[in-house]
């Protein structure tokens, strides 16, 4: 499977971005996604990750501002992020976990300017 994350870009600290990922064939609700990010210097960190029938998970520091949801039918996974600080400037990846194997999205770049 192919993973397309889009909807990177330029905003305002305390403005908002949806990132989307879009899979190339239909992925189970059951199999987890989430999104990662990597900031200049730092090694990538987990966002956020949602599977069917659980509670989506978050980091402690976009708790309460990112919102992670995914669309079956279109087999799309999305990352609305709200209240955006300049610490959230990163390349935000999407990641889908079948049968073990992770696959990852390119990538798409997201930066607060205070």
């Amino acid at each position: 499977v192919q993973l397309q994350a889009s909807g990177g870009g330029l905003v305002q600290a305390g403005g908002s971005l949806r990132l989307s990922c879009a899979a190339s064939r239909t992925i189970s609700s059951s199999v987890v996604m989430g999104w990662y990010r990597q900031a200049p210097g730092k090694e990538r960190e987990f966002v956020a990750s949602i599977r069917s029938g659980r509670d989506p998970n978050y980091a402690d520091s976009v708790q309460g501002r990112f919102t992670i949801s995914r669309d079956n039918a279109k087999s799309t996974l999305y990352l609305q992020m709200n209240s955006l600080k300049p610490e959230d400037t990163a390349v935000y990846y999407c990641k889908a976990k079948i049968e073990s194997e992770n696959y990852w999205g390119q990538g798409t770049l997201v930066t607060v300017s205070s």
